[in-house]
């Protein structure tokens, strides 16, 4: 142990994480931990911070296209927790296939990029180190596998490649730590392994995580409302893109919903760092912090996402919208109205 905490200050693989339960918790418990976890940071950070698009083609690109100067995660796990949230759900793959972590799948990985370091593990290390849980947002398809038509959405857009789908769901559910939960993304297809077939696979590894899918057919514990609204659970109007699972699918447990922290504008990205142009746009600290009062209200948990720049921070004005929206939490007030349970 000694020598652990010495070679520590140097070798990442010394720094302790939290242990992964392998005994299932009863739902309703389960439930109530996510249900508290209440508030949190969408983090997307891919090909797309650099091409200036939501949706970025990847066949002739390889590692080297993510040319970001720097990663400073300790600055998101700041920035979250003066915003008074409790985790931070990060974009592990997009569709474009690059992986932010050190994948032996592929090498179209940011290990493999100039920035050269994992950055899912120091972002595992922030989040341990500021008190922060972990999620992770996954494409379930990929435009790198065989059939894929690069930049198509749809069943048919990702392709199929069950195995590799398989695998690196194995690698970030046995070597990061507890995933609390999993943000699945549909919009090109999923990757040749049914939703029921992808939630049984994650269990064998994290029994307690909840999985959810943004649409596609209703599977998991976790109802994802994509640029939805707080709500009960089965509340159609709540979500945009998953209506029929929502009010038909009984598994659900706890419902999540999230947005950009960019407002509507032209050209550039939403979810992902846009253009330089839109650097002064950002939703306001009031309807942030009156969306987060919903998500008190409906038992619902609430993900704000920002996308980190070409030198891997947030940008300062949503790192000062977020701290001023940490204030109302923390105060209740500020003429938009306090509430602490539903």
């Amino acid at each position: 142990m000694a020598a652990c905490l010495v070679l520590g200050i140097i070798v990442s693989g010394c720094v302790s994480r939290p242990a992964i339960n392998m005994t299932k918790v009863a739902d309703d418990v389960r439930a109530q931990e996510i249900e508290d976890m209440r508030f949190g940071m969408f983090i997307c950070w891919s090909f797309s911070t650099f091409s200036g698009r939501e949706w970025t083609l990847t066949r002739d690109k390889d590692a080297s296209y993510f040319r970001a100067s720097g990663c400073d995660t300790d600055q998101w796990c700041r920035t979250a927790k003066a915003a008074g949230m409790n985790y931070i759900l990060f974009l592990a793959k997009h569709h474009d296939g690059f992986c932010l972590w050190d994948t032996a799948t592929t090498d179209k990985k940011v290990t493999r990029s100039p920035l050269g370091m994992d950055v899912l593990g120091r972002l595992r290390r922030s989040c341990d180190k500021y008190g922060l849980k972990l999620a992770l947002y996954f494409s379930e398809g990929d435009w790198n596998w065989p059939g894929a038509v690069d930049g198509k959405g749809g069943a048919q857009g990702g392709g199929s490649n069950p195995e590799v789908k398989k695998a690196q769901l194995k690698e970030l559910l046995t070597q990061y730590g507890p995933i609390e939960f999993w943000w699945m993304d549909h919009a090109v297809g999923e990757g040749g392994v049914s939703h029921e077939e992808t939630v049984a696979w994650m269990h064998r590894f994290q029994p307690n995580t909840f999985v959810g899918f943004n649409h596609g057919a209703a599977a998991g514990r976790l109802c994802l409302r994509e640029r939805g609204t707080a709500g009960e659970l089965g509340d159609a109007g709540a979500t945009k893109y998953n209506k029929e699972a929502e009010q038909r699918y009984k598994g659900y447990l706890v419902a999540e919903f999230t947005y950009p922290i960019l407002p509507e504008h032209e050209g550039g990205a939403d979810w992902f760092y846009s253009l330089p142009k839109h650097d002064s746009l950002c939703h306001s600290a009031e309807k942030i912090y009156s969306d987060y009062l919903g998500a008190v209200r409906y038992g619902n948990i609430f993900s704000v996402n920002v996308g980190p720049n070409y030198e891997g921070r947030i940008r300062d004005i949503d790192v000062e919208t977020l701290r001023r929206v940490g204030e109302m939490i923390r105060s209740g007030g500020n003429g938009v109205g306090s509430l602490t349970a539903r």
